[in-house]
């Protein structure tokens, strides 16, 4: 049985984040969830995700230092950003600090979610 593609979820509201864990998990994938953005960052310096599912809005770290500091880092996970932050501005630095895909979780039903994994993974 091949192995379950890794997806970090950073996700700082609760019921989300365990909404996508679970439709995550139920689509074939292995889901862990990070609810700031630093234990994200604590988690990816021990373990290796095939793509993260980042929300630029949460404590302690937000997304754009995420990305930032996976930049220096040198990580190279596909991220997709899954915020409400829908101001080009915002999109435009997401993307320019490496996001791959990004979507407004309010427009945007779980389901659709994992089409936007797949695109990203080339499923």
């Amino acid at each position: 049985m091949p192995t379950k593609k890794k997806v970090l979820i950073v996700e700082d509201e609760k019921p989300m984040a365990r909404a996508l864990e679970i439709k995550l998990n139920n689509s074939g994938y292995d889901a862990k969830v990070a609810f700031d953005g630093q234990n994200a960052l604590d988690i990816l310096a021990l373990e290796k995700f095939e793509i993260i599912l980042l929300d630029l809005v949460t404590p302690r770290k937000d997304g754009f230092d995420v990305l930032e500091e996976m930049k220096t880092r040198g990580n190279t996970t596909p991220v997709i950003i899954s915020s409400n932050l829908s101001q080009p501005e915002d999109i435009d630095r997401a993307m320019a600090l490496g996001a791959r895909d990004y979507f407004v979780k309010s427009n945007t039903p779980i389901n659709k979610v994992v089409e936007h994994i797949k695109g990203v993974l080339g499923e």
